[in-house]
């Protein structure tokens, strides 16, 4: 159990998690990988709010970027939590894993 911004979590608290790459794909879908080694399917179509609103764009989209472990849009004007990202991901068998 553990305590985070006043929340109380049942669960362990997780490790510190960073983005190491991210490679935007088709209908707002990116492949991360992330600092544990795993590649994780993210579904960015659940960032909602005003905030994300410029991302439906898809050049904007496609055009992010790593800075210090977080996925960027818009020269750092946007940004989602690594955290966050590994939470509503999903696994992605590696090639590794398939040999």
């Amino acid at each position: 159990m553990f305590t985070l911004n006043g929340i109380v979590y049942a669960s362990e608290k997780p490790e510190n998690i960073q983005i190491l790459s991210a490679k935007p794909l088709d209908d707002m879908m990116m492949l991360l990988t992330f600092s544990t080694g795993e590649q994780r399917l993210f579904d960015a179509t659940i960032l909602n709010g005003p905030a994300f609103a410029p991302l439906s764009d898809e050049k904007i989209f496609k055009d992010c970027k790593i800075v210090d472990g977080v996925v960027t849009w818009m020269d750092e004007d946007i940004d989602c939590a690594p955290e966050y990202m590994y939470e509503h991901s999903y696994t992605y068998p590696s090639l590794k894993s398939a040999i």
